[in-house]
Order: structure tokens, then C-alpha cells, then sequence
């Protein structure tokens, strides 16, 4: 699978290609709007990994130029903006899905395995609704339910909960939540970690996240 990944932040653009890379990915890295159409449109790639602020074109310019032109790959969109406008024309741009930085690596690549199962199943897709019990997470709408209530999360907390439901099932460490959640060069307070994990802990439901002493955090899959 080929990636191409047009950021201007050199050092999250190489991060993120190395890390890629180390997936199994192809990963080919440009740093401006102009380049990168032409790029995504002169080469073959399974994904486009694409920042909405770029120098040259910005991202909204270069998706909606891609779909213009017949592209269909799937392009994920990055950006440091946060706002329901933002994410309306990117998505209206013809992009299929949308994170805002800073956003879990684990996450990301989430994302990006299930942009790619869709299109090798023909647009059907996995659904983005993921179910633990009576609690449902929309990845795609970014909106939580537990039962029939909807639960009304900050981004940095919906990014905490996606965390853990990526991984659901298993022990997400301190240390891997600050590194993918927080962004790579965090230096902050540690214990921010707890905070939000207490803050989802009342807005969901207690026991639906377990504390692994000494180990980390859990998102139970088998509710009572």
C-alpha cells in the first residue's frame, strides 16, 4: 500500500512517515499544496493523508481539485483548526474522513486501515460506529452515546475515549495516552492523564473504564 502524506510540519510529516513505514506502508512525503497535487495525481496511491493549512494550495483546494479531476482515493484530512465549519467543508470538499491535531498515532492509523478496508470492499466499509454494550462511539460524526443518551465530550476528551476504543479490550499505558493523544513532544503534567480518564468516568459510567494498577487504563468490552 502506498501512502502519500502532504504536511508542512517537517517534523510531524517525517514522524509520521516513519512510523508508517515501520506499518508496512509505502510512504512518500511532500510539504506544500501544489506539490502535492500533483503528486496525487501523477502517482498511484492507496491513501492521501492531507493538512488543510498548507503553503501553495491549501487542503480544501487540493481535495476538491482531486475530485474534480476523477481522483477517488481516499484522502484523510489534518488540521490544528477545531470547529463543526472546518470539518463540514473538508468533508464537503469530497474528503472521507477528518482528524484534528493533535490526534493519537494509534488513532490515526486506525483511520487509515479502515479507509482502506472500505475501498478494497467497494465503498461499503466498516461501519464507524463502534459498540461496547449500550455505549456506541461515531468516529466519523464524533459523537457519543450511552443507552439512548448522548454524551456531550470535549475534543480532547473524545480523543482520550477513541484512544482506548481502538484498543478496546486492552491496557492503554500513561505513557502510550500522553505520546498519542498529546501530541509527540508533550511536556506537560503526567497526571493529565488521570484527570481526563476521571472526567470520562462521570460523564460515562464508572466501571466502564478500569484502572490496570501500575499498568493503565482499560475500556471494558463486556458490560453488565
Amino acid at each position: 500500500m502506498r501512502l502519500l502524506i502532504v504536511e508542512d510540519e517537517k517534523r510531524l510529516a517525517l514522524s509520521l512517515a516513519k512510523g508508517l513505514t515501520a506499518e508496512g506502508y509505502a510512504v512518500d512525503v511532500v510539504h506544500d499544496g501544489r506539490e502535492g497535487l500533483h503528486r496525487a495525481t501523477e502517482g498511484t496511491y492507496d491513501l492521501v493523508i492531507l493538512d488543510i493549512m498548507l503553503p501553495g494550495l491549501n487542503g480544501y483546494r487540493v481535495c476538491a481539485a482531486l475530485r474534480a479531476a476523477g481522483h477517488d482515493v481516499p484522502i484523510l484530512m489534518l488540521t490544528a483548526k477545531d470547529g463543526e465549519y472546518d470539518e463540514a467543508e473538508g468533508l464537503d470538499t469530497g474528503a472521507d474522513d477528518y482528524l484534528t491535531k493533535p490526534f493519537s498515532y494509534v488513532v490515526l492509523v486506525a483511520r487509515i486501515k479502515a479507509l482502506l478496508r472500505r475501498r478494497s470492499q467497494g465503498g461499503g466499509g466498516a461501519s464507524p460506529v463502534q459498540v461496547h454494550g449500550d455505549l456506541k462511539i461515531d468516529t466519523a460524526a464524533r459523537r457519543v452515546f450511552l443507552a439512548d443518551d448522548e454524551i456531550a465530550l470535549t475534543a480532547k476528551e473524545f480523543a482520550v475515549l477513541e484512544q482506548l476504543t481502538v484498543r478496546a479490550g486492552e491496557v492503554v499505558s500513561k505513557a502510550q495516552m500522553l505520546e498519542h493523544v498529546w501530541d509527540f513532544a508533550y511536556e506537560g503534567d503526567p497526571n493529565i492523564v488521570e484527570v481526563y480518564i476521571s472526567t470520562l468516568r462521570r460523564k460515562l459510567r464508572a466501571e466502564l473504564i478500569r484502572t490496570v494498577r501500575g499498568v493503565g487504563y482499560r475500556l471494558e468490552t463486556e458490560q453488565r
